[in-house]
């Protein structure tokens, strides 16, 4: 597949292979040259190698924080 460079070395991802990889707006990628070829791949964090929603990350902070306030009120630390 063909692709062309842009301005600033912008270079589009065709949407079938973001779909494929599950890449986004906002993904990371590694980018490595190698005997020279470019090289990009997906940048995996460790909460989505293992399976933690952003969504259920926030929601424990939100319960840390709301507890937090709660023990405030109480004395506590």
């Amino acid at each position: 597949m063909e692709v062309k460079v842009h301005k600033k070395g912008i270079v589009v991802i065709p949407q079938s292979i973001r779909q494929e990889l599950g890449i986004r707006e906002g993904s990371r990628l590694e980018l490595e040259v190698k005997d020279g070829v470019i090289i990009l791949r997906p940048k995996v964090s460790l909460l989505d190698a293992f399976g933690v929603d952003e969504r259920e990350k926030g929601l424990e902070v939100l319960r840390l924080i709301q507890e937090g306030r709660a023990n405030e009120g109480k004395g506590q630390p």
